[in-house]
Order: C-alpha cells, then structure tokens, then sequence
C-alpha cells in the first residue's frame, strides 16, 4: 500500500507541508504493483485522505481478460485527494480493453485541464497536466479575507479535487507528484477571470489551464467576483500571491467592472495608480506583470455595434501598459470585435441567458450580458492566448500544440462547439453585475 508522507519544515515563519507521490489504481480488478486500491465505494474522508465524493455515481469495470480496471459513470464524477499547498504534477491513464472513450478533466473549480481525449478500444493513453492548489494563509497569523461563498469553494483547502466528465470517461490510473520548478501564471480579477464554482456561468481564467504544457507552467487563478484592485488589495489577495510568486512567474492583472462603480476612482487618476501599485509590487519580486483590458459587455446599438459601457478604464490601462513598458493584451478591443462577428442573436449563447425551467435549477430566466457561459469563456480565452502570441511574452512556447489559431472576427459557431457542462447548477448570479 502506498502512502502519502509529510515533512513539516520552517519556512518564511510558515510550517508548511510537503507531499511524497501518490498512485492510485482504479477498479474492480487486481491492484498493480506499488499503486494504491481505489474502488468505487471509497468516499473521501479526512482520515483516508482521498476518495470519491459523495454523490459520484461510479462504476468500477475490468475488460474480458480482466486487466486494465477502469472507473467509469453517465454522469460527471469527483475524485479528491488531501494535498498541501503547492503544485502538482498529475498524470492520468485513460481508457478500456473493451470499448472506446472520451474523457475530459477539471480540477478544483471547474479548471479546465484535459478536453475531450479518446482513446480507441483496446488503447490506453497516459495524459499528464500541472495544477496548483492553495490555502487562504498567507503567514501563522495573517490570511486572505475571503468571501462566505468561498468557503465552500473546491479551492481553499487542503484538497486536490478533480472532475471526471464528457460522453464516457473512463480512468484506470492516477499519479500525483509535487512540481517545484513549474513557472506560475498568476491571474487577479474579478468574475470575468474567476473560476466559477456554478454552472451556467464560467470565466476565461478557468479555461486557460487546458492550453499551457504540462510540468513547465501552472496557472493560479486568484480573481473572485466582485473584485476591484481596491478591494483585491484590501482582502489581501495580491499579499498572498506576493508571497508566493518567484522570478520569472506572471501576474496577468484584469480589472474594469467594479472599478468604474467607484464615485471617487478616476480612471486617469486613482486606476492609473493602483495599477503601477501592483506593477511595481509584481517587479520587487523579480516577476512580470501582464495588463489585460476588460472585455465588452454585451450590449449594442441599432446598428449591431458594441456600445461602450466602460468608460474611459480600458483606455487608461492602456496609457498604463506605455508608461510602464508593461505587456499589454488589449481583450477589450479583441472582444469588440468577437461580440460584433456574433451579432445580437448569436452573442447571446455566450453570455448567460437560460430560460427557466431549462436547466435543473434554474427556476427563472436569467439575462445576464456581463458574464459569459462556456462557450464565452472558451472564445475569450483564444482572445488571451492570441494577445499572449501577439505580446511575444516567451510563455507562448509552451502552449500545446493543438491550441488552435484563432480570429475573434471569425468565431467557432455555437453549433459546432461542443462542451461537458458541470453538475451543481445554480441559479446565482455572481457579483459585479
């Protein structure tokens, strides 16, 4: 049986915890060597330290010749796993003897990290991605403010928590081992960036991870709705990441929404300063500072042109991203452009507009034209990486070789996008509106 061990060592005035590998084997059949037994009755406990979560309506199988066991559902499943803070590398064996299978992988809240990978019958692929995990402790006495839904977030923890989902998944094989070498992209905003916890909303922060290799970067995502660089600053958001970013980390800062809801903040004036605060904050820690301009609401003319709602703030960072030769990708503009190749009718698929009685869960319409459904987020999330080729920021390398080219002129109609929706369907709008 493997076990999981933990070292405790002194720190920054922080006992922290490091993990050995863990290796999962998952099934009804025999267990392989060195691999610890994981079937489908094994719930998550504090005291085992992984499991399946409650409610995961798993399977365990074998194939004819009863090797290569897998776990398997009709519906999306949870996997969790007790893990300190930090990242990780996880490779996953995905699969059957016996049938065809398509898998795709989230982790904590709904981060996208493999899409739709099939295999063939009798074909098993190993798929490896690097995840990051955190706590809200900053030092012994100090933490970050978080809101009361937070807590109830499957990020926050001491928990690795995956989601196995898409047509049929099918999971033989997990191994997890800790990453300290990875470059960290770290993303502050608000819910336009977040990783929603609730379908039917998403954010392109939660989609982001899927298109960076393996083992050389790892996104964490530190925006929350409702966020401004005010309140990210006083909740001490920026503190945490302050106190974990390393030279040559990002930080990808996207703030608009809230700011432009405070009386007294200038977008000239006080925005201006507060983004040089955090420039020249991310710089002291020899890491590099990206600015990201806020995408358009929904929102047209007569004419089926985007109306600026706005202001002046996208502007202002833009002036900002000059006077601080700071790397700019202009998602505002991009997303100008994106909304008006959809046009009114069509742009509505990918910002939240659910009838009632369409979803489980939703018990009224909702018409939200500020924050995005999947395939929002995943067509802005193109717009990110095409302004991370076009800044020539040197991560551009390391995105996957399937990440597709894309121009925002010219989107992936909704009919021909096809994503695996989350369970919990919520009908909560998040904050920011």
């Amino acid at each position: 049986m493997f076990r999981l061990a933990f070292f405790g060592i002194l720190s920054l005035g922080v006992t922290k915890a490091i993990a050995q590998s863990y290796r999962f084997d998952f099934g009804a059949g025999p267990v392989a060597r060195g691999y610890t037994k994981v079937t489908p009755e094994m719930q998550y406990t504090p005291e085992r330290g992984y499991g399946f979560l409650p409610g995961s309506p798993v399977q365990g199988l074998y194939a004819v010749r009863y090797i290569r066991d897998y776990v398997t559902s009709t519906q999306p499943f949870f996997f969790s796993v007790k893990l300190p803070e930090g990242t990780y590398d996880v490779k996953l064996l995905l699969g059957d003897e016996k049938d065809v299978s398509y898998t795709t992988v989230k982790a904590e809240n709904r981060r996208l990290m493999l899409e739709k990978v099939e295999t063939k019958p009798r074909k098993f692929v190993w798929k490896t991605f690097t995840v990051n995990i955190r706590t809200a402790r900053i030092t012994d006495t100090d933490s970050v403010r978080l809101k009361p839904r937070e807590k109830d977030y499957f990020q926050w923890d001491d928990q690795l928590t995956f989601e196995f989902t898409d047509v049929l998944p099918k999971v033989a094989a997990l191994e997890i081992r800790p990453n300290t070498k990875a470059r960290t992209i770290y993303l502050a905003g608000n819910s336009t960036v977040v990783d929603q916890a609730q379908e039917p909303y998403a954010a392109w922060g939660q989609m982001i991870p899927r298109f960076f290799k393996p083992e050389k970067i790892v996104v964490a995502n530190h925006a929350e709705s409702g966020e401004s660089l005010r309140s990210f600053l006083a909740e001490k958001r920026l503190a945490k990441i302050l106190s974990l970013i390393k030279p040559n980390d990002y930080l990808f800062i996207e703030f608009a929404h809230n700011d432009q809801k405070q009386s007294d903040l200038q977008p000239f004036v006080g925005y201006k300063d507060l983004l040089k605060q955090y420039i020249k904050a991310v710089r002291e820690k020899g890491a590099k500072p990206v600015l990201v301009t806020s995408m358009h609401r929904r929102n047209f003319d007569q004419q089926g042109r985007i109306i600026n709602t706005l202001g002046d703030f996208p502007e202002a960072m833009r002036q900002t991203a000059k006077e601080e030769n700071v790397p700019l990708i202009d998602l505002n503009a991009m997303s100008k452009t994106l909304w008006e190749a959809l046009g009114p009718q069509d742009s509505e698929k990918a910002f939240v507009h659910v009838a009632a009685g369409t979803l489980p869960g939703v018990t009224k319409d909702i018409h939200d034209n500020t924050h995005f459904s999947n395939y929002g987020a995943y067509l802005l999330v193109q717009c990110v990486i095409s302004g991370i080729k076009a800044a020539q920021l040197d991560i551009a390398s390391e995105l996957t070789e399937d990440t597709p080219a894309f121009d925002p002129a010219r989107p992936t109609s909704y009919e021909r996008w096809k994503f695996p929706a989350s369970p919990f369907i919520k009908n909560v709008k998040p904050d920011g509106n």
